[in-house]
């Protein structure tokens, strides 16, 4: 962002402030499991409300005291551009699961995230004229490579992830491929990965506020958390439409009054004590899921010239820890050595590429400092 000056900028900070937002991204969904008697619909939307209204406002308003100061005197295009990308992104996330369902989670995660980081990345320096000047310095290319390097990574993690599905699979670990449709899958993919990638944009469609807060007197490292105040009610609104269809069709908008259906069918009462412990984990949740962002803001600031490639940082982020988590729940358990190579093997590249990135963002630091 234009607040912090070449010499103020710590793009290996920001990487490791990414690598914590991906460490969050990737854990939020373990609270999720300890609900009782709830659809996923209803502790979706509960989690959400924390992930994207309760966290983000509490947090600016403590860390950025300005924020509605800052909100009310933003313009208005701004706001509009930031909450429709925020709700864009949105309908990204929902139709990631679709994915996942026709595709299996191994190429799935590598379609959806690959052509999330591509787009991401690179689309918003393309449009505003900036990539072609890019390419043109050593710290450009450099960085460039980063990318590249990251989408390596993805694409041998994809490989492994599927390798792994088909030999737990196999081995009558994993339900029935029988939805497995590659040409459906690949156009949900497709489609998800652009809507995904549009959260990026969103912190470029957001610049404006960002530079208000700072202007206002907020501290230059937070100053993107007015900015995830609009972009995520965005999401919340497209996530709250879809829940609420889900409620309908499903009639489980009961459980939000205790009553919920057990696993035969039948009718199960909810007593307040679970349905608080439910909502505790819920919140517990949906902060965690905030945190990412929350990060990713911060990250970005500190990435200099080059904070673009703040996407990809976040992508391989993600990936390397769902791994880690996958790891240490034994998911993993079961598949043949081969298989295990190549998922070290995508995991030591991805690290690899934020290496490089923050390496590429050092040196166009460093020559405008000097």
């Amino acid at each position: 962002m234009d607040a912090l000056t070449p010499a103020e900028s710590s793009p290996f900070l920001g990487v490791l402030l990414h690598a914590v937002g991906g460490l969050a991204a990737a854990s939020f969904y373990i609270p999720f499991k300890k609900v009782v008697g709830w659809s996923w619909e209803t502790f979706w939307i509960i989690g959400g409300f924390f992930s994207w209204i309760a966290a983000p406002w509490a947090l600016a308003l403590i860390i950025v005291p300005q924020t509605l100061e800052v909100l009310a005197q933003a313009d208005l295009s701004s706001i509009f551009w930031t909450f429709l990308f925020g709700m864009l992104w949105g309908v990204g996330g929902l139709t990631f699961g679709l994915t996942l369902r026709y595709l299996g989670i191994g190429l799935g995660y590598c379609l959806v995230l690959g052509i999330s980081a591509v787009l991401g990345t690179l689309v918003p320096p393309l449009f505003s004229g900036e990539l072609f000047n890019i390419v043109k310095t050593t710290s450009g290319q450099v960085l460039l490579l980063g990318v590249f390097i990251c989408l390596s990574g993805i694409a041998l993690s994809g490989k492994s992830g599927i390798r792994k599905e088909k030999e737990l699979s196999e081995n009558k670990e994993i339900v029935d491929s029988s939805e497995f449709g590659f040409i459906k899958g690949a156009l949900i993919a497709l489609f998800s990965g652009i809507m995904s990638s549009f959260m990026a944009y969103a912190f470029v469609a957001g610049k404006p506020i960002a530079d208000l807060t700072v202007e206002f007197g907020g501290p230059s490292l937070w100053q993107n958390l007015p900015v995830l105040i609009v972009v995520l009610a965005g999401g919340f609104v497209t996530n709250l439409i879809w829940c609420a269809i889900l409620s309908y069709r499903n009639n489980t908008w009961k459980e939000f009054f205790g009553v919920s259906k057990s696993e035969d069918g039948s009718v199960l009462t909810l007593t307040s004590s679970t349905i608080f412990v439910n909502v505790i984990f819920c919140a517990i949740a949906g902060t965690t899921w905030y945190l990412q962002f929350f990060f990713y803001g911060a990250g970005t600031t500190l990435m200099g010239e080059y904070e673009f490639s703040s996407w990809s940082l976040h992508m391989a982020s993600i990936i390397i820890f769902s791994t880690f988590w996958g790891l240490a729940l034994r998911e993993w358990k079961g598949v043949s050595r081969e298989t295990q190579t190549w998922n070290i093997a995508g995991l030591s590249v991805l690290i690899l590429s934020m290496i490089v990135i923050g390496w590429g963002n050092t040196l166009s630091t460093n020559a405008l400092v000097n």
